[in-house]
């Protein structure tokens, strides 16, 4: 074989090498993300978790380099957002931003019994942020102390309202119930609205819910908080006795936020979504906005928050089963 031949074989040889690599190097998947995101949220927009939500989105999406489209998906206690999500493609481009009603009790009350964590993907928790008890101004107690002791005084007589059956607010009633040990009762509404306006007329005595919602009656002087139902580092939470703290000993709950993919989702995903979110456990400018609606910034890892979920879905399935709570 001469120089010319061999230089003709070589480079047919390195053609076809070539040839069958490109294959492989088109293969290659892109670096996630590629493309925009959506995130789907449980709720109306407009509310807490909408506005979360959004600060939420506006700072991954500065960290991933790619846009949060933020979807609003309300009504159905978010089932329909989850199940949206659970059945989306696992390739991190839609995601569920979500309470811990929506996937720790929402599942609970379901007639098939959701294990959720079988149908989404942790990736992390974003906020924590607990209830007040409050009361009407009407009734003659100011602390929780009081207010066990009232109830103790007039069994049955105190109602606790709630914006609905199953509701973190309703379980908050019944876990203070055996806590504290007292006989009071659940009032639901179809609603916050409703019940606020008949807590400060004195119609029910009790109400546990978010502070922000609560806090134009409490300006007003017709209702006043006695307790806090969780520690918080939120300066609008200062001053306010934890209730665990204040006579009731292993009562605490709070609400919370995280986020979730779809079933099986890749693991370098998880992992590029969670770095993003450990930054932003350090940015001062976000947790200043967060403290803002009474929400404090509570970074979690993805086993962790699979670790809440469980402990969480655990607890309130006992509080539902002994207090024979069912949605119609």
């Amino acid at each position: 074989m001469n120089m010319t031949q061999m230089r003709a074989l070589i480079g047919t040889a390195m053609g076809l090498c070539a040839a069958l690599a490109a294959p492989a190097a088109f293969a290659q998947p892109s670096a996630y993300p590629s493309k925009p995101i959506r995130m789907v949220v449980p709720f109306a927009a407009g509310g807490p978790a909408d506005v979360i939500a959004r600060e939420l989105a506006q700072s991954l999406g500065k960290d991933l380099g790619q846009s949060f489209i933020v979807e609003n998906q309300g009504g159905g206690a978010g089932v329909p957002a989850l199940n949206a999500v659970s059945r989306a493609a696992a390739d991190g481009y839609t995601l569920l931003f979500a309470a811990s009603g929506n996937v720790v009790i929402q599942p609970l009350l379901s007639k098939t019994r959701v294990d959720v964590l079988t149908q989404l993907s942790p990736v992390g928790m974003v906020t924590t942020s607990p209830h007040v008890l409050v009361v009407t101004s009407k009734l003659p107690v100011r602390t929780v102390g009081e207010l066990t002791a009232y109830a103790k005084a007039h069994p049955g007589e105190v109602n606790f309202a709630s914006a609905g059956v199953g509701g973190l607010a309703h379980l908050g009633t019944e876990l203070f119930r055996r806590s504290a040990g007292v006989d009071v009762r659940h009032v639901p509404y179809k609603g916050t609205s409703q019940a606020m306006t008949d807590l400060a007329s004195g119609q029910v005595q009790a109400m546990f819910s978010s502070l922000p919602s609560m806090k134009g009656m409490i300006d007003k002087g017709a209702i006043r908080v006695v307790g806090v139902t969780a520690p918080s580092s939120s300066p609008a939470y200062q001053g306010i006795p934890v209730i665990k703290d204040a006579g009731v000993p292993g009562f605490e709950y709070a609400t919370w936020y995280g986020i979730y993919g779809p079933p099986q989702l890749p693991a370098a995903v998880v992992e590029r979504l969670g770095a993003a979110l450990a930054k932003l456990a350090t940015d001062k400018a976000f947790d200043e906005r967060l403290r803002a609606q009474g929400v404090d910034l509570q970074i979690s890892t993805a086993p962790q928050l699979a670790e809440r979920t469980r402990r969480e879905s655990a607890e309130w399935d006992k509080v539902i089963r002994e207090s024979g709570i069912e949605l119609n």
